[in-house]
């Protein structure tokens, strides 16, 4: 049997060591099953602008808000900014910041180890997807996000967690129905609008799980086998710099050096400039000099 047939052996056999809810995940069945019917309605420039467009704000309410925000704290933002962006991060399908946050911190405690919720070491497609959708990872662990819990609006977004996104996919449907003199309509641009960037997103988002676990370069030693995945890095707005956010997971800035393009970070240096963010945690000199050796 070849390497890459064993691979797939033993990733299959991990798969079905895990109890996935299909009832509990219907919904993101259903969200792909959207996708992949998108093509067969048609496409306007009308509907693959909106896919766009909500890639891109969503992504950052991901990269800006659930990972650098509430997983690790790395800048300051008022109540109210903070409820916006973890309701845009909330319509992207990926349950709610409490929960979001409290899964990462526990991979950073327990990064590719046998606690690791979602370490390549269990299995690239466990690694990528079926962690996602097991029943043991639906709950928040709450001690890992005490801070957060005294905000009744997030534990509420946490709660309900399928309410913004399907509240977003009956929005873009309603705005369609009212472009179709566009030669759009309801179903087509709900079904690129939210479907098929939806599966982007999350997919992009996953793959920071599972190939910057394990292809790419190692710019530091650390303890895990966290990886710098440049082309990654563009499509995640800047998560792909993975092994240098392992060695620093404090900072705002994930691409440390230049030519490292994060561009979640330069949105946020363009949000703390008028003010909506403040405080954004910078990437230590002995940091920055331990990298360079």
């Amino acid at each position: 049997m070849s390497s890459i047939s064993r691979w797939v052996v033993a990733d299959s056999q991990r798969l079905l060591g895990n109890r996935i809810d299909w009832l509990r995940v219907a919904p993101f069945v259903a969200v792909h099953l959207g996708a992949v019917a998108a093509p067969l309605v048609g496409v306007r420039w009308i509907d693959v602008a909106a896919a766009v467009a909500m890639y891109i704000v969503r992504m950052f309410a991901i990269t800006a808000f659930y990972h650098r925000y509430f997983a690790h704290r790395a800048f300051r933002a008022t109540r109210g900014w903070q409820f916006v962006f973890a309701l845009l991060g909330a319509s992207a399908a990926q349950r709610g910041p409490l929960w979001w946050a409290s899964m990462h911190r526990t991979h950073h405690a327990a990064a590719d180890t046998a606690d690791d919720p979602h370490s390549p070491q269990h299995g690239f497609w466990r690694s990528h997807l079926a962690w996602f959708l097991t029943d043991a990872h639906f709950a928040t662990d709450a001690a890992r996000v005490r801070e957060w819990l005294r905000y009744p609006e997030l534990r509420f977004l946490d709660r309900f967690d399928a309410l913004v996104p399907a509240l977003l996919a009956a929005v873009l449907y309603a705005i369609g129905t009212q472009l179709e003199s566009s030669g759009t309509s309801g179903l087509q641009l709900m079904l690129w609008g939210f479907c098929v960037s939806t599966v982007a997103l999350l997919h992009v988002t996953l793959m920071v799980n599972s190939v910057a676990h394990r292809f790419g370069t190692r710019r530091f030693e650390t303890r895990d086998q966290s990886r710098n995945v440049p082309w990654l890095a563009w499509l995640t707005f800047g998560e792909g710099w993975h092994n240098n956010h392992h060695r620093y997971a404090g900072s705002a800035r994930q691409g440390f050096y230049r030519g490292e393009f994060d561009l979640s970070y330069l949105l946020l240096r363009a949000l703390a400039a008028v003010g909506v963010v403040s405080d954004l945690r910078p990437v230590p000199a002995k940091i920055l000099e331990e990298g360079r050796r």
